[in-house]
């Protein structure tokens, strides 16, 4: 006989009861901070924050080192509405100096452009979204903001950005780049459970989106704030979760891109 778990017990509340691991321990944390401090002192610029887990994280440690720093969203343009709205919302509610920086051209307008999403038009190459995405918006921010920059990017991740701090040879976190920027991740060294510990301790707000995705059965290794969709990683499910969890979203952009009705 299976017994009910008592109606009263938080599972969340007993995760952020467990011992922290060395990388979240008081003194690890408060080196931490010390570090991030010390970055912008060197290095006028900015936080980038995306609305996602690990963002949210170095956006809580780095207000501790000093409130005014500025936080920088880049708006793809086909960002989940949860994501928008949670990043409004924590931007309410912890003052923020947020700028918003959007994608020229927007995701979709690019995407459209392409023809690879209409059933009528020739297909052309689609431009590179990561410097769509990521390049432009970011030297922008650098322009205005300087160079440089705190990211949530951790190794553990991915395979590429294990690589991007392999190849940066980095013993900290801290990636010089070329053309004068510096980003420097301060969890670059987390693992997953780190950074939700760390939410969990600090009873940080969440992005609802998280739970959504949860719900609909994504896989919690793929339970990522990102665009939408971008043309790449279609084949892992992510059109049918849009139209299981937002159906009337996936309708306007299948108006727009008629060819993701067949993938899904």
């Amino acid at each position: 006989m299976t017994t009910a778990p008592d109606p009263g017990l938080n599972v969340d509340r007993l995760l952020a009861l467990r011992p922290s691991t060395r990388r979240t321990d008081r003194a690890a944390l408060d080196h931490l901070v010390d570090r991030i401090g010390a970055h912008f002192n060197r290095h006028d610029g900015y936080i980038a924050f995306s609305g996602g887990k690990d963002s949210l994280v170095v956006l809580h440690l780095a207000l501790r080192a000093d409130r005014d720093i500025p936080v920088v969203f880049f708006d793809s343009g086909l960002e989940y509405p949860e994501t928008l709205d949670h990043i409004r919302t924590v931007a309410e509610q912890w003052n923020l100096d947020l700028h918003r920086i959007a994608a020229d051209p927007p995701l979709l307008d690019a995407l459209v452009d392409s023809g690879s999403w209409d059933h009528d038009s020739p297909a052309g190459p689609l431009p590179d979204l990561h410097d769509v995405l990521i390049g432009a918006p970011s030297r922008k921010a650098h322009q205005l903001l300087g160079p440089g920059e705190l990211w949530g990017v951790r190794a553990d991740e991915s395979a590429g950005r294990r690589v991007l701090y392999a190849r940066a040879q980095t013993v900290d976190g801290v990636i010089s780049r070329a053309d004068g920027t510096v980003a420097y991740g301060p969890i670059w060294n987390w693992s997953t459970a780190d950074v939700w510990s760390y939410i969990r301790r600090h009873d940080l707000p969440v992005n609802p989106l998280y739970g959504k995705l949860a719900d609909l059965g994504v896989p919690e290794v793929q339970r990522r704030v990102s665009h939408i969709l971008d043309g790449s990683h279609l084949d892992r499910g992510r059109l049918t979760w849009l139209r299981r969890g937002w159906p009337t979203l996936f309708e306007q952009l299948a108006d727009a891109l008629p060819r993701i009705r067949q993938m899904t």
